[in-house]
């Protein structure tokens, strides 16, 4: 995953970390910054499913539970 994200490597960290964790993940950035490639990456190399929220002010924490559980 580090091969694919150069320069990202307190990203790659805390995505491992979160994952070791057992927990759930906000990543915030600006735009450009790899953000998705990072997650599409680390989710390949785990032979895992991708899914992507794109997050705006008016998503309340609520309408996460419903997304998450579809």
């Amino acid at each position: 995953m580090a091969q694919s994200i150069i320069g990202q490597d307190a990203v790659v960290e805390r995505l491992l970390i979160g994952l070791l964790a057992n927990g759930n993940l906000l990543i915030e950035g600006l735009p450009g910054l790899a953000k998705t490639r990072a997650v599409k990456s680390m989710a390949k190399g785990l032979a895992a499913d991708f899914s992507r929220i794109q997050f705006t002010p008016d998503l309340s924490p609520a309408a996460l539970g419903r997304i998450s559980r579809l």
